[in-house]
């Protein structure tokens, strides 16, 4: 009897001390650094949108062109990603992150001083090139640090950071707007001092080897054989293939034809995503507890679709947060896990240049979606872009279910 006791007080001290561990996890130094290199990057398009209308007053230009000062700066994201990755994974994280940083604080911020249009896109193409190593060395960073378990929760609380970020920078941009059109554009000067914080407080992982050029590359090229990998950068790509395509460019089309709302009411619509996925992602490691790395990408996938599908029979305004919340537990579970399980599946010798392939396929996506669905839009309309969605998201989930291996849990 005694010794049932003891068992059990051994067992409920050990689920006490797991408990503990995960809440002390977002407040180690280590990862609150990486959270406010996560914002950095989300605040380079979201905080700067409010002020397109401005903007294109301002140069005198089209509403077509003014959507170059995105593609302009995500497209050094898919050039330069295996360069960062390769310059990481043989120099160092700091090394790499640091100047792209300052690089990008320096060029984001003198868009303030641009007097043309084709100027204001130079310096947006030179902040993209930092743009390119802050956005995937987030995630190698949480890779290196933390393991298993920890890895999948770390990358839930960042992925929850970023929702916030995508809710709160538009009104933080919007505000500033208010004063001008270049104010939103003071915002990248955060990067000097988070550069500094990440020299003197980040731990980071060092390379040392002394391997060759060509055997890293060679070896590199091994990693990426894995089956797994391969899967998980494709997935990624298609979901914000999906993500950009459907929800960002055509669904406010589709609120604003269907049921003519106000600019607000199609604003906090589309928050709602943003809330969905915060709360859904910051509860990542519970859920990997529970399910394999397979169920959960099968159930993102499977939550798309049910959302897109819903989406075009909704008939009053203020049902759309049922589709709106579906979806955003989708992309609360998905992303963040493909992250985890690509941080988790390569070596730290070789990370960095895994996660920043997988960084060049999400920019991949947010590039291709909105021509590839532009492209449905056009042919048969716009509803027909929400049942193209649901067969995408279908096949991933065909694919995931057939082809995708890896069905451990982090326990």
């Amino acid at each position: 009897m005694n010794n049932d006791i003891k068992i059990d007080n051994k067992q409920r001290q050990y689920k006490e001390d797991k408990i503990n561990k995960e809440r002390k996890l977002y407040k180690d130094r280590n990862l609150l650094i990486v959270f406010c290199i996560t914002l950095t990057a989300v605040l380079s398009v979201t905080s700067i949108s409010p002020a397109f209308p401005m903007i294109a007053d301002v140069f005198n230009i089209s509403d077509t062109q003014i959507g170059l000062l995105i593609t302009v700066f995500t497209l050094p994201g898919i050039i330069l990603a295996p360069i960062i990755g390769i310059l990481a994974d043989r120099l160092g994280r700091k090394k790499v992150l640091v100047p792209s940083l300052i690089l990008f604080g320096i060029a984001g911020t003198s868009c303030i001083f641009a007097r043309s249009f084709k100027m204001l896109l130079s310096l947006r193409l030179i902040q993209g090139i930092g743009g390119a190593a802050i956005n995937s060395l987030n995630n190698t960073i949480i890779g290196d640090l933390y393991r298993d378990k920890e890895c999948t929760i770390a990358m839930g609380y960042n992925a929850t950071v970023l929702n916030i970020g995508t809710t709160a920078f538009p009104l933080i941009g919007g505000a500033l707007c208010a004063l001008g059109w270049y104010y939103p554009f003071f915002l990248p000067l955060v990067a000097i001092p988070i550069a500094i914080l990440v020299v003197f407080a980040l731990d980071s992982y060092d390379p040392d080897n002394n391997q060759d050029f060509k055997k890293y590359l060679k070896n590199s090229m091994q990693v990426l054989k894995n089956k797994n990998i391969i899967i998980l950068i494709i997935i990624s790509c298609l979901l914000f293939t999906i993500f950009y395509g459907v929800y960002m460019a055509y669904f406010p089309i589709y609120i604003d034809k269907s049921f003519n709302p106000t600019p607000l009411q199609i604003g906090i619509i589309l928050a709602g995503m943003s809330f969905t996925t915060a709360a859904v992602a910051s509860q990542l490691g519970r859920l990997s507890s529970k399910f394999s790395v397979k169920t959960l990408l099968i159930m993102g996938f499977a939550f798309f679709g049910i959302a897109l599908l819903i989406i075009p029979i909704i008939p009053t305004i203020w049902l759309l947060f049922l589709p709106i919340i579906i979806y955003g537990i989708g992309q609360g579970i998905s992303n963040p896990m493909i992250q985890s399980s690509l941080a988790r599946l390569s070596d730290q010798e070789y990370r960095g240049i895994i996660m920043s392939l997988s960084g060049m396929s999400i920019r991949l996506g947010q590039t291709l979606g909105p021509v590839l669905f532009g492209l449905i839009v056009a042919i048969s309309g716009i509803d027909y872009v929400f049942y193209a969605g649901v067969m995408s998201s279908l096949i991933v989930v065909l694919v995931i279910f057939k082809i995708y291996s890896n069905n451990y849990t982090t326990d």
